[in-house]
């Protein structure tokens, strides 16, 4: 009976932990016009670094769109599939040291993210501290 009720403790605090996660499927909205842009899927890479990867395009006629201002790798790639955001390490109870991309300009910022709760994640770009920066404010998909 005691292993069972410690299990049980065990899986309680593990599904917590797991609802307390940026882990998921998030819709982006642009924090300027106030539009739907994308669904972005983030998720735990082997090292246990947060990475987000564009897995749908939510603006008609920009399905197919290519990243013409990115710079590396990603120049003239498509959004859908790109790595957006990667490098994030969880640290109390946010996600801090990454990196994020804006394919509408190409630029690379730093980043690092909250839940604001559950369904509602807030994401910082910034250059240099973060006080130079933006934040977006996006919603679980699933």
């Amino acid at each position: 009976m005691k292993n069972v009720l410690t299990i049980g403790i065990i899986l309680f605090y593990g599904m917590i932990a797991y609802a307390q996660s940026p882990v998921g499927t998030w819709k982006t909205v642009d924090d300027k016009s106030g539009k739907e842009k994308s669904h972005v899927k983030i998720y735990e890479t082997k090292t246990g670094k947060l990475q987000g990867d564009v897995v749908k395009i939510l603006t008609p006629g920009r399905e197919d769109a290519k990243c013409t201002k990115c710079e590396g790798t990603n120049k003239d790639k498509p959004v859908k599939g790109m790595t957006l955001m990667w490098g994030l390490e969880k640290d109390g109870d946010e996600w801090i040291g990454g990196h994020i991309i804006d394919p509408s300009n190409g630029n690379q910022y730093k980043c690092e993210i909250r839940l604001k709760d559950k369904n509602t994640l807030e994401v910082r770009g910034y250059l240099g501290i973060s006080l130079l920066g933006r934040t977006q404010t996006w919603t679980r998909v699933n």
